[in-house]
């Protein structure tokens, strides 16, 4: 992903109000992000840990969604992440559902996906962050990156037909 600014962050926003988008908590660590190692950006309301944001490039720019993360259960139990197929126990991937753009999401429609509860799928893919076990595939990173690009893009369309 190439470097963003926090304005082009903010103007991508398809699920929100323009006040939302407005008081939404940006990213502490924007000027020391590695870039080169994201596929995407997301991160959690320091203030709010239900809510997570994610921005991603496409071919049209920029698309940034707001998420809502489920609450935990509580339980110990072995999850696997829809985007990046890392798997987690405890609370390592959470439900994460986004209002749908437009009218449907005004009428309460929403899309949602397990995720890597940090949104740290990039680095999980590339091996520079551990979580624990990732399944054994004979598959290339350049190839494990493009299949979490493309679920990634598949969840974002859902979300802004």
């Amino acid at each position: 992903m190439r470097p963003i600014s926090e304005a082009a962050i903010r103007s991508s926003f398809v699920n929100c109000t323009a006040g939302e988008v407005k008081r939404l908590a940006m990213p502490r660590d924007l000027d020391e992000l590695r870039w080169d190692d994201l596929d995407f950006l997301g991160w959690q309301d320091p203030a709010a840990p239900q809510r997570a944001y994610l921005v991603a490039e496409s071919a049209a720019g920029h698309i940034g969604v707001s998420l809502r993360v489920a609450q935990q259960t509580g339980r110990v139990r072995r999850s696997m992440c829809s985007l990046c197929l890392t798997t987690h126990t405890g609370d390592g991937v959470s439900l994460m559902t986004a209002r749908k753009a437009g009218r449907e999401g005004r009428q309460g429609n929403s899309v949602g996906a397990y995720i890597c509860t940090d949104l740290d799928c990039s680095l999980y893919v590339r091996g520079k962050k551990n979580a624990g076990r990732r399944i054994d595939e004979t598959i290339t990173i350049d190839e494990k990156i493009d299949r979490t690009v493309a679920a990634l893009m598949a969840f974002l369309r859902r979300i802004a037909e």
